[in-house]
């Protein structure tokens, strides 16, 4: 948490740059505490701890903007700091549309608690921590005579912000995160090494997923035994939730505003038009109760709110922040996404295998690339055939090609099973007319 000395240090800070040449400014400050420990074939391999507090400082001077940071958090070092940032930034180009938010946009208070934080993570003991790192290497260690390395991890973080703007601003928030991990790779056919992983995480540690994680990754990389290449050509693929946001990623991508306004986005001038096919809706959901994510305000204050990002295949909003809506004179909406929701089915991913006759089922991406511009994609990928309904053989050492807008129009089913930990809640995923490269 922030201390209230802090506070006062922070609110100082901009009292202190508005007195000596700025017209407006913003300062966050940021505090945080994490915990790791890594663990290999059963021996402690890595221990890290780390506090870190910083102070970021946006000075808006004679139409200019700057940015500058410390972790030095002395009245002294600062009025240093700010003086030189100050001096410095009347070098810089002009920037009329560099501004603070409208303070009408701001997110005012009064809001329930979004419960991110787990008070309980100052009260976990050291030793425990160690031992449930342990716990998962022993779920693999020693399980199957292929095994040739197993690790696991425990990781814990907590971080607090504070941000105040001189038209008017003032947030805060804090939040937590709990993480177990297991890594683990075994002797295949010939020079094959499989590798998989599995993991968990969560805001709370009581509902952290504390069993089962190192012997999960042992039974994903033992399916993977006997991978191949098969057959080219179009075909239906199923994505399972770990990697379903993959797809995504470039189409969130191409909706910042950065992308719009350089004119490097595949989905510029779209909005309010049908993009992608019916089954494609997207909403940034931003308040949540306990989930990763969610906020009431973003990275300028801004108040966040339910807003729709694609209906029924219709772009409806794109991620503006201040500086792109005054340089270009559009609507501002938020800076980035929230906690990303899809509309799903009643079908998990076994429902959504089911349903395919013949397919593939990709359980990983390696590699590629999408074009930003055009929406042109090509990504190595793993997974399994699928054959009447049915995970048969495991496949690696292919690609899947294609356009982002092509494939987002053969979405055909949405899953029901997004894992909650993320903040883009985005489930597994069945596609239509696919097309994947091999044999």
């Amino acid at each position: 948490m922030i201390s209230s000395e802090n506070k006062k240090l922070t609110l100082w800070a901009m009292d202190f740059a508005l007195k000596n040449g700025c017209q407006a400014a913003r300062v966050t400050l940021y505090n945080s505490a994490s915990n790791s420990f890594e663990i290999r074939d059963m021996k402690m391999d890595r221990l890290q701890q780390a506090t870190e507090n910083s102070l970021v400082i946006h000075l808006f001077v004679d139409g200019r903007f700057g940015s500058f940071s410390t972790n030095r958090l002395d009245k002294n070092e600062l009025e240093k700091l700010i003086r030189n940032g100050i001096e410095s930034t009347r070098f810089l180009a002009e920037d009329k549309a560099r501004t603070l938010p409208d303070a009408s946009l701001y997110y005012k208070g009064g809001q329930p608690d979004l419960k991110l934080f787990d008070k309980k993570i100052d009260t976990i003991q050291t030793d425990d921590k160690i031992a449930l790192a342990k716990s998962v290497c022993n779920e693999m260690m020693g399980k199957d005579s292929r095994v040739i390395s197993a690790n696991s991890s425990y990781s814990d973080e907590m971080d607090s912000t504070y941000m105040i703007a001189s038209n008017g601003f003032e947030g805060e928030s804090s939040g937590s995160s709990f993480s177990i991990s297991a890594s683990i790779n075994i002797k295949g056919d010939g020079d094959a090494r499989p590798e998989s992983y599995w993991y968990d995480s969560s805001l709370y540690y009581d509902t952290l997923i504390k069993e089962g994680i190192g012997k999960k990754a042992l039974e994903r990389v033992l399916r993977k035994l006997g991978q191949k290449k098969t057959n080219s050509g179009k075909s239906m693929m199923v994505v399972d939730n770990m990697n379903s946001s993959r797809l995504l990623s470039p189409v969130i991508d191409a909706l910042y505003g950065s992308s719009i306004q350089q004119k490097n986005s595949f989905l510029l001038d779209k909005q309010d038009q049908k993009v992608f096919g019916e089954k494609m809706t997207l909403m940034d959901e931003p308040h949540l109760v306990e989930t990763p994510g969610a906020r009431y305000f973003d990275n300028e204050g801004v108040a966040t709110k339910l807003m729709p990002v694609i209906e029924k295949g219709i772009l409806k909003n794109y991620y503006i922040n201040t500086y792109i809506a005054n340089k270009m004179e559009i609507k501002q909406t938020i800076s980035s996404p929230s906690v990303l929701t899809m509309d799903m089915s009643d079908n998990n991913m076994d429902a959504l295998i089911a349903s395919v006759d013949k397919g593939i089922l990709v359980t990983g991406f390696n590699g590629g690339n999408c074009n930003s511009s055009t929406g042109d994609f090509s990504y190595g990928i793993e997974g399994f055939l699928i054959e009447n309904g049915k995970q048969t053989q495991p496949v690696s050492e292919m690609n899947v090609t294609g356009n982002m807008i092509t494939l987002w129009n053969n979405l055909i089913k949405v899953g029901n099973d997004p894992r909650s930990f993320s903040s883009w809640r985005i489930p597994s995923l069945l596609f239509d007319e696919v097309d994947f490269s091999g044999l």
